[in-house]
C-alpha cells in the first residue's frame, strides 16, 4: 500500500549531525513544519547540551536522543531518567549492554514519570542498538568475536531487548522482516542506512533505498547526510518523500 506524502513525513528522522548547536538550528528551521522527526546524535548533544532538546521541541520536532547508552544498569537507569525530563520523544541503548541493563532504562523512565516531572509529558519510546549499519559480517566474526551472520545477532539482540521491554530496535533496513517476524509487527524498527538513489554510500555497508526500506516494512528511517549534506536540505527531502510515495 502507497504511503500518503504526510505518512512518509512521519517516517523520517532527520540526523542533524552538526557541530554546534546554531548550525543544527539553522538546518531544523529549513525543515520546520514539514512533518519529520529531529535526531539528535552524540555529536551534537555534545557539543550543544541539553538544551537542544528543548528548542527543537520549541520547533514543533519530535526528537529522537541517539546517545546509545553502554553502561552498568544503576548508571543507564539514572541516564534514561535524565533524559526522560529532557522531553525527548525517543532515545536509544546498547542491546549488547544485556537484558538487566534494558530493563534499567525502561525503570529510569518510570521513575521519572513516577516523580511528576512536568517536563515528561508522555513516556518517551526507548530502543535498542543491535549492530550500527557500518558493521560487515567480517567485523563482527573478526574484529568484535561475535560468530554467525549479521541478521542471527540482530534478531538475537531484537529478542532480547522486546524481553526486556523495550519498544523496538535499531537495525538496517535488511533486518526489518526478519525482525518483525521474531518480535512481532509492533516492535519498532528504526532504521539508519538509508540512501536515495545515486547517492554516496559513505561509510555504511547494509543499506537500501527509503522506497526499498518502506517495502521492507519499516517503522522508521534514519537520514543524515542525504539530506544535511545538501545544498538544499528541504528540496533533498522533499524528494526523498517522492521516493518513498511512489
Amino acid at each position: 500500500m502507497a504511503l500518503s506524502r504526510s505518512e512518509a513525513a512521519a517516517k523520517v528522522m532527520v540526523a542533524l549531525d552538526k557541530p554546534d548547536e546554531a548550525s543544527a538550528l539553522r538546518l531544523a528551521d529549513q525543515l520546520q513544519g514539514s512533518g519529520c522527526w529531529a535526531k539528535v546524535g552524540m555529536e551534537l548533544f555534545y557539543a550543544a547540551g541539553p538544551g537542544i532538546i528543548g528548542e527543537l521541541k520549541a520547533r514543533g520536532f519530535r526528537v529522537f536522543l541517539d546517545v546509545k547508552m553502554h553502561d552498568i544498569p544503576n548508571t543507564v537507569r539514572g541516564g534514561s531518567r535524565s533524559i526522560a525530563r529532557l522531553g525527548a520523544d525517543m532515545f536509544n541503548v546498547h542491546a549488547a549492554g544485556g537484558a538487566a541493563m534494558m530493563s534499567a532504562a525502561m525503570q529510569g523512565v518510570q521513575d521519572a514519570i513516577d516523580a511528576g516531572d512536568a517536563s515528561v509529558s508522555a513516556q518517551p519510546l526507548v530502543i535498542a542498538v543491535t549492530q550500527l549499519t557500518s558493521t560487515s559480517r567480517e567485523t563482527m566474526n573478526d574484529e568484535i568475536g561475535i560468530p554467525g551472520t549479521v541478521e542471527d545477532a540482530v534478531v538475537h539482540y531484537a529478542r532480547l531487548a522486546k524481553q526486556a521491554g523495550l519498544n523496538g530496535v535499531v537495525a538496517s533496513p535488511l533486518e526489518v522482516e526478519a525482525i518483525k517476524t521474531a518480535c512481532g509487527d509492533e516492535f519498532l524498527t528504526v532504521t539508519p542506512g538509508i540512501r536515495p538513489r545515486g547517492a554516496d554510500i559513505g561509510d555504511q555497508t547494509r543499506i537500501t533505498t527509503p522506497l526499498d526500506a518502506v517495502r521492507l516494512g519499516t517503522d522508521y528511517l534514519v537520514i543524515g547526510r542525504p539530506i544535511t549534506g545538501a545544498s538544499d536540505p528541504a528540496e533533498a527531502y522533499q524528494s526523498i518523500l517522492e521516493e518513498m510515495t511512489l
